[in-house]
């Protein structure tokens, strides 16, 4: 074979190559993705779908991460999402108001996709004191943190994990392999909850942001609050001097907040209660798991939520 006939083998191969490779590149590219499009309001809702949907779910979370969810408005980007969306997941219990306000109203297919509200017949606290109780909208009748509990997480879990075995049945045996895994670790933590605050010295948290009541409810303690449900308020000093006077009351020196806030209401406590009483005041997290944070996921913020109400709920006081 002449050096010719070489060159142009050589070039046959790699032209073939080539071709193969770039042909392989284009069916690829241009096969219909089979994973289910679903948007999600905000981060729990994304993480718990995550866990059980993985590598068959796409997912477009609305709410930036570690944002204020009361306070947060869509724009018509969101709509769209949401009309391109095969499945839409939402918390309700006025958590995502602005989801049947503003986003299913503007939806022009809605019947052509599954809506569902991962809070749909779980047991709700009511808000006793509502923010707008003249006001046309409901989403102030409940306590929308369902989320931060573990034990009400799961069961929003199951009603995501009901509704992709019902859309998607062929991957149905992946969604439960992932959804029983899942599941174990909610009940765990739920069980180490139970658990570890079942004999306490203290049965009384202070808290910035009044968001903890599933928790308060399901493992035996109260919750006082500088703001209400709704943290875009404004405490009043009259609301600043209740809250001191009642945590020496109760002599709880413990205060906590969410890291996405400012603790400038606390450290003004935490100094008025401190100068009272001569008792050093420690302020520990209690995390809303908005997003992630502090290097930590959803289940990771749940177990550093134990510890630190643990540490609260246990703190000891010097005796004057």
């Amino acid at each position: 074979m002449n050096m010719n006939q070489k060159i142009f083998l050589t070039s046959s191969i790699l032209i073939t190559i080539i071709a193969l490779v770039l042909t392989s590149y284009t069916l690829t590219d241009s096969q219909p993705s089979n994973k289910l499009k679903i948007v999600t309001t905000f981060y729990p809702i994304t993480y718990l779908t995550q866990q059980i949907g993985g590598d068959y779910v796409e997912i477009t979370q609305l709410m930036p991460n570690n944002t204020d969810i009361h306070s947060w408005e869509p724009s018509v980007s969101h709509i769209r999402a949401a009309e391109e969306a095969n499945l839409i997941f939402y918390n309700g219990a006025g958590a995502d108001h602005w989801v049947e306000e503003d986003i299913l109203p503007a939806l022009k297919n809605s019947n052509n996709k599954l809506i569902v509200k991962t809070t749909q017949n779980l047991n709700l606290t009511q808000n006793c004191e509502p923010n707008h109780p003249t006001d046309d909208h409901q989403h102030d009748l409940y306590d929308p943190h369902t989320w931060i509990s573990p034990y009400m997480a799961k069961q929003q879990a199951e009603n995501i994990y009901n509704t992709l075995i019902t859309t998607n049945p062929q991957h149905e045996n992946y969604y439960t392999k992932n959804w029983h895994h899942l599941k174990q670790q909610l009940e765990q933590i739920d069980t180490t909850y139970l658990q570890e605050l079942s004999n306490t010295d203290k049965n009384t948290i202070f808290v910035s942001h009044e968001a903890f009541g599933y928790l308060a409810l399901r493992y035996g303690f109260t919750q006082h609050g500088v703001i209400g449900l709704s943290a875009d308020q404004q405490p009043s000093i009259t609301t600043i001097k209740n809250i001191v006077n009642t945590m020496q009351e109760h002599q709880t020196y413990t205060l906590y907040f969410d890291p996405v806030y400012s603790d400038k209401y606390l450290q003004t406590i935490k100094t008025e209660v401190q100068t009272k009483t001569g008792q050093p005041v420690t302020i520990l997290k209690l995390y809303l798991m908005t997003g992630p944070i502090d290097g930590l996921d959803y289940l990771e913020q749940m177990q550093t939520n134990l510890t630190n109400l643990q540490t609260g709920l246990k703190t000891t006081y010097k005796v004057k």
